[in-house]
């Protein structure tokens, strides 16, 4: 992997981990067996243990030169399986899950996951159907704001599930729970959590540079084919996003991501060639690359030595 600042060291904040389970999770959601889901999607199935994917993606990583990448369990009830990653390679991988703040269990769950070497809690209110100033999203970001090195991880914008699309499952997002400007309040209330909008916001970019330019706690990632420009005005381009978002963020709040998720396909290296070139035309400087491909991440998400 060459880049034009020399050896970076790579730590990609965005890596949707499928596992067994995520897929067996699918299946029961179209009442059909995993053969079928197998059949449809014509991926490589995952391993039953969690491990043993994670192993596959420690080689894939090693193939790339990445040194770290955050694991996202895509679906509530998948958290075991990447607190099962992380803990066989805690020096490769942090650990993210998806939590839906309406279950009455969610403080609980949540407060479990972080007990399980989990990081960053996953939330999609667009999917689930809530607003982030909804007092049910309060209570589990006060655990989440209660522990070191953790953050809160909030879809916005215009998303789509490639694999549920695949899969014939529909996913009806409300878009009025997706504007970033919801993240505002929350954000002011825990200005010690840091707050993660993927995508750059996902079609609301300008939005999504309101609320991070009024809170320093929040930060966005760069991750997916960012397809998302195509909604713009103009001739908008992953160059000019960046330079945009630097010019209002800074370097220290980008967190490189690829939106990785299956395999064969494993790590998206295409992505990470695009961000590459996109921040090379802009002449960035060595310390900032090294800041959005690797650095920011590792830095937020850094242990106490006490809680190691």
């Amino acid at each position: 992997m060459h880049s034009p600042w020399g050896g970076l060291t790579v730590a990609d904040a965005h890596v949707h981990f499928f596992s067994h389970r995520f897929f067996s999770l699918l299946a029961a959601q179209r009442n059909s067996c995993l053969a079928d889901v197998d059949e449809i999607l014509q991926w490589s199935m995952p391993p039953e243990q969690p491990e043993d994917l994670a192993q596959h993606w420690v080689a894939e990583l090693d193939l790339h030169q990445v040194s770290r990448a955050a694991l996202i369990a895509s679906l509530p009830g998948d958290e075991g399986s990447v607190s099962a990653a992380v803990t066989a390679y805690p020096d490769r991988f942090y650990g993210y899950f998806f939590v839906n703040p309406l279950a009455a269990d969610a403080p609980t769950v949540v407060a479990r996951a972080l007990e399980g070497g989990l990081q960053g809690a996953c939330f999609f209110p667009a999917m689930h159907r809530y607003s982030m100033h909804d007092e049910r999203v309060e209570a589990v970001l006060k655990v989440l704001a209660a522990r070191p090195a953790t953050l809160a991880f909030v879809h916005c914008g215009a998303l789509s599930v490639g694999v549920r699309k695949k899969l014939g499952l529909q996913s009806q997002f409300d878009l009025r729970y997706s504007n970033p400007v919801d993240v505002h309040a929350a954000a002011l209330r825990h200005p010690n959590l840091p707050f993660v909008i993927p995508h750059f916001g996902a079609g609301y970019f300008r939005e999504a540079l309101m609320v991070a330019d009024l809170c320093p706690n929040i930060f966005l990632d760069t991750s997916s084919s960012n397809r998302w420009m195509r909604y713009q005005d103009g001739d908008l381009d992953l160059r000019r996003v960046f330079e945009k978002a630097l010019s209002i963020l800074g370097a220290r709040r980008l967190l490189f991501g690829t939106d990785s998720s299956f395999f064969p396909r494993g790590w998206h290296a295409a992505i990470f060639e695009q961000q590459v070139d996109a921040l090379r035309q802009l002449d960035v400087p060595p310390a900032d690359a090294q800041a959005i491909f690797g650095g920011n991440l590792t830095r937020l998400l850094a242990r106490p030595a006490s809680h190691q």
